[in-house]
């Protein structure tokens, strides 16, 4: 015989002895309301529009529009409504409002039903399990779309109002916890950000604003085109097709980063990787220039430097990464940085070696705080995973 036991597997004391959560879908009354109630073009601000380019992945949020569409009708949105997007689920696009506004058609806006508070239907939906159901009935390859009838029968438990306002008061401060370390790595970020405009010279000139005591009466710094601060080790790289890797632990790299890992090697060193070609040389959504050590291997949308000295990679790597490189790419729906143009990039290096190591030294002590920092944050999200997991029952069958 197969039974449902409705009853998650860590709850608050006083709700222990409570019963089974009742169950029913998304889309009833109980649990909430698709909403449709259109506005007009007119009745449109950038603070207030919610679309799919502004709603931020992770559960992070929204950002403010940076321009409204030109024509249109939207779906009205109120403080507490969930807002979903629609268009490649699985960036986990949800946001709790804070305001009344509208939002774009590939937004679906959803409001709390008869007996599911709004912010316990938020953490319904801020939930990993419900983006995955959502991504089963998607449809498209490229950009897949959510379909809303599947949606609307996603199967939801949910228990009393007191039981839900307990843990949605518990989960929302674990999110304002997250989101306190999220502002700190952010501060890291843009510090390290500020203090490079510092340590480099400005653009034309060969000193620095911030320099450390010992080396303010060094003079100039070189400026140095990259052909002359390394060599240049593109002939050894080989690309491998998908279907032709034999899997294995050697990491194989790409314009971004690690694509997969393999069985052999054709690289057994440090080095820097700079990313030859793709859209990343213009958004800059991850770094263009990332160091690479040990046995790896390297496909051809990756240069590969090798430095003498690894302070020098160290500055190289964090300058390329500071700034932008539009005025040596070529092609419009394809950025590339060819060999030829990345040859000709000039980096600003201090003369003297001690200085060198000084200012590469002061960068990785910032790295360290930022990645002690940023696991900080993941452990955090894998807590609340955890937890969530632990809060919901699981709506499986059990035998």
């Amino acid at each position: 015989m197969t039974n449902v036991r409705n009853v998650p597997k860590l709850r608050f004391p006083e709700f222990r002895d409570a019963g089974e959560w009742e169950t029913d879908l998304l889309g009833s009354n109980k649990v909430s309301k698709f909403i449709s109630e259109r506005v007009a073009l007119e009745q449109l601000n950038q603070d207030t529009y919610v679309s799919t380019e502004n709603l931020l992945p992770d559960y992070a949020g929204v950002t403010r529009a940076s321009k409204l569409p030109p024509s249109g009708s939207f779906t009205r949105y109120k403080k507490g409504d969930v807002l979903v997007s629609n268009i490649r689920p699985y960036l986990k696009k949800v946001w709790s409002a804070d305001k009344e506004g509208a939002s774009s058609n590939d937004v679906v806006v959803i409001r709390s039903g008869e007996k599911a508070t709004s912010i316990f239907l938020t953490f319904i939906l801020k939930n990993d399990l419900f983006i995955n159901y959502v991504m089963t009935g998607a449809k498209g390859v490229k950009m897949p779309r959510g379909d809303i009838s599947s949606m609307k029968e996603y199967p939801v438990a949910f228990p009393t109002g007191d039981e839900q306002q307990k843990i949605a008061d518990c989960l929302a401060s674990l999110d304002e916890l997250i989101a306190l370390e999220a502002q700190k790595l952010d501060t890291l970020k843009t510090h390290k950000k500020g203090l490079m405009q510092q340590l480099f010279p400005a653009e034309g000139e060969t000193l620095p604003k911030l320099r450390f005591p010992e080396f303010r009466d060094a003079g100039e710094w070189d400026i140095k085109t990259l052909s002359e601060l390394a060599e240049n080790l593109d002939n050894r790289r080989i690309p491998v097709t998908e279907s032709d890797r034999v899997k294995g632990a050697i990491p194989y790299y790409g314009a971004s980063g690690i694509v997969d890992y393999i069985h052999d090697f054709i690289f057994d060193e440090e080095l820097l990787c700079i990313s030859e070609d793709g859209a990343n040389l213009v958004a800059r959504s991850t770094p263009i220039a990332f160091s690479i050590s040990g046995k790896t291997w390297v496909n051809n949308h990756a240069h590969v430097l090798k430095f003498e000295r690894r302070c020098v990679q160290k500055i190289v790597e964090d300058y390329l990464n500071s700034i932008s490189l539009e005025d040596y790419l070529t092609g419009m729906a394809q950025p590339k940085l060819n060999r030829a143009m990345l040859d000709t990039i000039p980096v600003p290096i201090p003369r003297d070696e001690c200085e060198q190591q000084k200012v590469a030294d002061c960068l990785s002590s910032l790295d360290d705080l930022i990645d002690a920092q940023s696991q900080k944050l993941d452990a955090l999200k894998v807590h609340k995973k955890g937890l969530m997991q632990q809060l919901f029952p699981s709506m499986e069958a059990e035998v």
